[in-house]
């Protein structure tokens, strides 16, 4: 098992979510988050409140950018598809497409049932 975890922007969220739930990849964590890297704003892209302290311009640049994170955990062997997926989706060429970092998960238990590894991701 591995796990998938992808820094993306914010208005590609929706249409990532729709094309890995239409692979067969519909459970995924998601989450609002704030980063910096290359990327210098995309304050037109938010959909949500920010602290205005976080937009702060620096060097004409926002101190934090608002991004989303998602999380998934799949068979090792879908690693490639998935990884695939969230790169195609989210490409645009310019800084701030995001990174996706691939982990190796030990096990995973079905709190419900008590399930563990690849059984409890089905």
């Amino acid at each position: 098992m591995k796990g998938v975890i992808a820094i993306i922007r914010p208005n590609k969220m929706n249409k990532t979510k729709e094309v890995l739930a239409e692979l067969g990849f519909p459970a995924m964590t998601a989450c609002k988050v704030m980063g910096r890297g290359k990327q210098k704003g995309i304050v037109g892209e938010v959909s949500f409140e920010v602290d205005p302290k976080l937009l702060e311009e620096q060097e004409n640049a926002m101190k934090y950018v608002p991004k989303r994170m998602i999380m998934l955990v799949v068979n090792d062997n879908d690693v490639p598809l998935v990884t695939e997926v969230i790169m195609r989706v989210n490409r645009t060429g310019e800084h701030g497409d995001g990174k996706i970092f691939v982990c190796p998960i030990e096990d995973s238990i079905r709190v419900r049932t008590g399930e563990k590894g690849e059984e409890a991701l089905n």
